[in-house]
């Protein structure tokens, strides 16, 4: 794998701390599938200034760079990334007034909403179980339980390749379904102001705990995953399609079409990459042959 000078390596060290610098990390440990090679590189920024310092540095050097948040919905292959990836779940800070709440891109759905929660603030329930991180979740418009991002945000702070950091309303982020105006990789998140409403703590909690309740008993949280591997096509639904497809269970070497939820493709132990790619090639390819249906991919693979 390629390599950074030592002298730049010394200087981000310097600028995010010894702890935040990963040298040849595995991107199974960084991702909710559990596959992957390993990254020439991981650094965890703390702060947009940090974020920019290493965007800065990375693009003298002409070094490869992928910035991700959690990884809920992404796999790196088995050869893994020659380059360096950047995880911002780092970038934390969440500030609540009134109804409005600001947070930062790293964190995750399932911290901000009990802070939410806990603030006695409603709207924010159906993203309580989905995993992965807001930046995530605003970029492709994660959505549950007939609620999705754009019903919820005010505005969305990003910054393109350049450096430049932009405010982009809930209009100018171009929301349509499992997409945004960030979808290209044009635009990083760096962080989102969202809209809720005053509600009864007791409600906001009983309304969490049924969805939570939902997802236990119809999903597969016991294992590794992606969440739903392909997105709904028109006048379908993909886990249906799977389903009557046959191929519940069906299984290439440790990835397997759960049982429990047919659109979800689970690690069973121990699964590679590449189980997971040709098992998602495969149920393509059935559902097409079967039912004339084109399956396209919600999971981003490096």
């Amino acid at each position: 794998m390629r390599q950074l000078k030592e002298e730049t390596i010394r200087t981000i060290i310097n600028k995010l701390g010894e702890d935040a610098v990963f040298k040849d990390e595995p991107m199974a440990k960084h991702t909710s599938m559990e596959v992957g090679g390993p990254a020439a590189f991981l650094f965890q920024p703390s702060s947009e200034d940090d974020l920019l310092f290493l965007m800065k540095v990375l693009g003298e050097e002409k070094f490869p760079y992928y910035i991700k948040g959690n990884g809920s919905n992404l796999i790196f292959q088995d050869e893994g990334f020659d380059g360096a990836v950047i995880e911002i779940r780092r970038m934390q800070n969440v500030t609540i007034t009134d109804d409005v709440v600001c947070a930062e891109a790293g964190i995750l759905l399932k911290d901000l909403s009990a802070l939410i929660e806990e603030a006695s603030l409603t709207g924010f329930e159906y993203a309580s179980g989905i995993p992965g991180s807001l930046g995530g979740a605003v970029c492709m418009n994660a959505g549950a339980y007939d609620g999705e991002m754009k019903d919820i945000i005010r505005s969305v702070r990003v910054m393109n390749r350049e450096g430049e950091i932009l405010e982009k309303s809930c209009e100018e982020m171009a929301f349509s379904y499992r997409k945004s105006l960030c979808s290209s990789g044009d635009y990083i998140v760096l962080s989102a102001v969202l809209q809720l409403a005053k509600g009864n703590q007791e409600d906001i909690s009983a309304k969490i705990a049924d969805l939570t309740a939902r997802r236990e008993e119809k999903q597969p949280l016991e294992y590794p995953s992606c969440g739903s591997v392909f997105k709904r096509p028109e006048g379908y639904f993909a886990g249906k399609l799977i389903s009557d497809a046959g191929l519940k269970g069906y299984r290439i070497g440790g990835a397997q079409v759960s049982e429990k939820h047919a659109g979800f493709i689970i690690n069973t132990g121990g699964a590679k990459a590449q189980d997971v790619l040709d098992l998602i090639a495969y149920v393509q390819k059935e559902v097409q042959e079967k039912f004339g249906v084109s399956l396209e991919c919600e999971v981003k693979i490096l």
